[in-house]
């Protein structure tokens, strides 16, 4: 079988995870296991990975994949903001390593009818999970103008983002707008020539912010970052690789928040506020693909790791 999945920044992981022995580790988004696989390979036989994610497709290639290792592969199909609860299922309370690998596959991507990309002509679809009813075309035939420029601004950081969402709403009282194409072409006539990217497609950022919409990526993240926190171990390690700036700085702002001890005013000698420093943040600047990686995954030009120690 072909695996579309190249594990990105794969060595730095392994190495800031610590992996080996008699150690539990989650991979929050498992996808096809590239990861996984190595995790477990580095851990031995006694090593153990829950491995989470919300397409059902990437968990049958993943236990495909995983099935020699000789650690013990766990494979759940679930969001990973019900961390907490997957974990406690299994009657495993803390954790030696976790993972995210956030953003969409390259099997995702190169799937015509999962409709995430405007590189095929597909549905408007763009669900990780097809168990959910919420698709991309409900959402661009539902919301108000004001609703849907105000999650093209949000999400995709889009600075034509009322000029496109008229464009949609102009479209879409004339006729249904059925695939990714014709959705990218409406994007394409939205935006001013004079200042179209030069770099990507002016429908980049509109189909991300759809895309992290129909999926409720953000909001998920923040809450399964801060569990995950909580479920270290003490020495225990959270490795967080995104994508895109609205990830990175969800991922930045959580760790330093977990980072900072007392914040009682200077003048107060003695502390009030009983907060206590939990992590210690190991990249004080996230960790990037260098030169032969990106060449030989161009994919991987736009990641970014970061890592946090718990300490207390």
């Amino acid at each position: 079988m072909k695996y579309y999945h190249i594990p990105v920044l794969l060595n730095e992981v392994l190495g800031y995870l610590l992996c080996g022995p008699k150690k539990i580790f989650i991979d929050c988004t498992m996808g096809e296991g590239g990861h996984a696989f190595e995790i477990l390979k580095k851990s031995g036989q006694t090593g153990v990975l829950i491995g989470i994610d919300r397409d059902k497709d990437s968990i049958e290639i993943a236990r495909k994949r995983l099935k020699d290792c000789k650690g013990k592969a766990i494979f759940v199909h679930d969001s990973f903001q019900h961390i907490k609860k997957i974990i406690s299922t299994f009657n495993i309370k803390k954790v030696d390593g976790i993972l995210f690998d956030l953003g969409i596959s390259s099997r995702q991507i190169d799937v015509p009818e999962r409709g995430f990309s405007f590189r095929y002509d597909g549905p408007l679809d763009m669900r990780m999970n097809r168990e959910q009813e919420l698709t991309a075309s409900t959402l661009i035939h539902t919301l108000p103008l004001k609703e849907l420029a105000g999650i093209l601004k949000k999400y995709g950081e889009e600075r034509w983002s009322l000029r496109i969402a008229k464009k949609i709403v102009q479209t879409r009282e004339k006729k249904r707008i059925e695939t990714t194409k014709e959705l990218a072409e409406i994007v394409r006539s939205a935006v001013p020539r004079s200042f179209k990217p030069q770099s990507i497609h002016p429908a980049t950022r509109t189909f991300q912010a759809l895309r992290i919409m129909v999926n409720e990526e953000l909001d998920v993240l923040e809450v399964a970052l801060r569990d995950a926190v909580e479920l270290l171990k003490i020495k225990g390690r959270i490795c967080v690789i995104s994508f895109h700036s609205l990830e990175d700085r969800i991922a930045k702002q959580i760790f330093n928040s977990y980072k900072k001890g007392c914040i009682c005013p200077p003048k107060i000698p003695q502390c009030i506020c009983g907060k206590k420093q939990i992590v210690e943040v190991l990249t004080r600047r996230p960790v990037v693909p260098g030169r032969e990686e990106v060449e030989n995954n161009p994919r991987a030009r736009s990641a970014k790791l970061r890592v946090a120690e718990r300490i207390a």
